[in-house]
Formats: C-alpha cells, sequence, structure tokens
C-alpha cells in the first residue's frame, strides 16, 4: 500500500464530515493522514482519529448533534429511508466502502431492535485494501495448489479482516494458487463493502458476496446457491455460526474464517469455539499480533 494512496482514502473519509471538522482533520501532517483508522465524533467531546497506537482528540473540534446529523446524511446521499435496515444494526456503509458505525437510543421492537433515535456518537471506519498481506502467509495454507481450511485469529484490531480479504482475493485471482469459486458472507459489510451491488473493497473476480443477512443465514445461502469451492465469513461470534460451519464443512468446502482470540489455547477453554477444535473443521490456524505498525503472522497447524 502506497502513502499515496492511504491519504487518498483518509481524504475521501473526510469528504463525510461538516466542513469545520473537515477542516480540522485535514491539518494533520501527511504521515498521520496515512496512518489514521478511524474518524470518531462524540457529542460534547471532540473529535478523536484512531492511530495504530491510539485515539487522539482534534484541539478545538467540539461535536455538536447537527455535526452526526450532517455525516449521517452524506453516508445515506440523504436517503436514510434507503438505509434503515442497516442502521436498525447500528451501520451504514457509505460511497467508497466507508463503513460509519452508531450509537444511539435504540428502538426494541418485537423481533429486537426496530431502529436508532437520537444518535449520540459514530465511528468512520478508514478501509485499505493491503494488497500481497496475504503473500508471505498464503503458500503455507497450500496443499496441491488449493488452499485449505484455515481460521485467523487475532484481538480487535489486530487485521484478521485486513488478512482475510487479501486471502479471498488471492484465491479468487489464483495469484499464488488454483483459482477457485470463493462465496464471502459479509454480513456487516466488513470485507467487501458492498454500495449499489458492487463491492468497494478488492475481493476477486470469482467472489460472489452475501451482506447484511446474519452470518449462518448467508452461509447456508451461499451453500445452496452459488456453489462454492471455498466459503468465507469474517468473524465467528454465535452457536449459530459454528453450526453453519460445521455443516459445510460436511459439504467438502473449503473454510477461511476470522474469529477474536489470542491462541489455541484461549479457543480452547471457550465453549463457542471449541466444537471448530473438536469436529477438526479448520487445518491451520493463523494468529496475528501487532507490534507498533507491524502485524506478526504465525501459522500453527491444527490437525
Amino acid at each position: 500500500m502506497t502513502e499515496e494512496y492511504a491519504l487518498s482514502r483518509y481524504e475521501e473519509a473526510c469528504a463525510l464530515l461538516p466542513g469545520r471538522l473537515q477542516g480540522a482533520a485535514m491539518s494533520l501532517p501527511l504521515r498521520q493522514k496515512a496512518q489514521a483508522e478511524e474518524l470518531r465524533l462524540r457529542i460534547g467531546r471532540p473529535m478523536h482519529i484512531t492511530f495504530p497506537e491510539g485515539e487522539s482528540p482534534l484541539p478545538q473540534t467540539r461535536v455538536i448533534r447537527s455535526d452526526l446529523e450532517q455525516v449521517l446524511d452524506r453516508a445515506t446521499e440523504y436517503s436514510r429511508y434507503a438505509a434503515a435496515e442497516t442502521i436498525r444494526r447500528g451501520y451504514v456503509t457509505a460511497s467508497g466502502g466507508f463503513r460509519v458505525g452508531l450509537c444511539g437510543t435504540a428502538l426494541p421492537g418485537a423481533e429486537g431492535n426496530e431502529g436508532l433515535r437520537d444518535v449520540s456518537s459514530l465511528a468512520i471506519r478508514i478501509p485499505r485494501v493491503h494488497e500481497d498481506t496475504a503473500l508471505p502467509v498464503l503458500p503455507e495454507l497450500l496443499e496441491d495448489g488449493r488452499p485449505v481450511s484455515t481460521l485467523i485469529l487475532s484481538p480487535p484490531g489486530g487485521g484478521k479482516t485486513t488478512l482475510l480479504r487479501d486471502l479471498i482475493r488471492s484465491v479468487s485471482e489464483g495469484e499464488g494458487c488454483t483459482p477457485l469459486r470463493v462465496s464471502l458472507a459479509d454480513e456487516r459489510g466488513e470485507v467487501a463493502a458492498m454500495y449499489n451491488g458492487r463491492p468497494q473493497l478488492e475481493v476477486g473476480r470469482r467472489t460472489d458476496v452475501a451482506e447484511g443477512c446474519p452470518k449462518a443465514q448467508g452461509l447456508m445461502l451461499l451453500l445452496r446457491a452459488m456453489n462454492p469451492q471455498v466459503l468465507a465469513v469474517d468473524e465467528i461470534t454465535a452457536p449459530e455460526d459454528v453450526g453453519a460451519l460445521i455443516t459445510a464443512a460436511g459439504c467438502g468446502v473449503t473454510l477461511l474464517a476470522t474469529a477474536h482470540g489470542e491462541g489455541r489455547a484461549g479457543l480452547e477453554r471457550r465453549p463457542l469455539y471449541r466444537p471448530l477444535l473438536d469436529e477438526g473443521l479448520f487445518r491451520f490456524l493463523v494468529r496475528i499480533r501487532r507490534e507498533g505498525e507491524r502485524r506478526i503472522h504465525t501459522i500453527e497447524e491444527l490437525r
């Protein structure tokens, strides 16, 4: 990833901000702009920028309610009704693949949260495609030129979605391996960032994406409808996700998935993840840890 590309993505994210906040964000030094990961707005507080080492406030940027309303209007292109389903789940995806996470007062209904009102804070993520992130990892995950089922593990913000995205792209394009059909269950739009039916982040020409439905449902939909050779999902978080993966593995599909954690011992201690090990779903475990701006990948064979 070049600095020029990193800067351009930052500037695109800043375009969602109201003028006074946009000016403050654009006043950062070039190096900080290239490293920025999120823009965070909280009513009554200064706007914060998230960097690899943590959050930093911008002086003279006290956020007011109308600032949040303007960001939401720009992110939805002034059509909140069209984005009502994802707003209900706490986010919107803006053109360019920028995911805006939302917090506020939930509107409970018979089938769960029906929406948000009085938005109190938001976070604009700045996704950047790190092509070749998978380059040093993929060769160790192959058997006869094809990837085998792999689980990617890291703490939040550790880079597992970035690695998953580039693995999907590499396998779909056949870069360093046999090209295969990949189906991606992208519940929250963080991997492909679909916008008007097109991925905003590169996931490869042989990749089909189901976005917006619960992961377990998306996995089963893709398995039935798209005849995948590889099935990918970001962040296993519920027993239903595990059950869907077990079903898919039984159909002979290669699995690529991520989960929160730091190592195999942690997986073994958590009831949610233990079936993944007991059933032998994954051949390899890729652990990611951060050292400053660097991400270190460690590969372990699970079976």
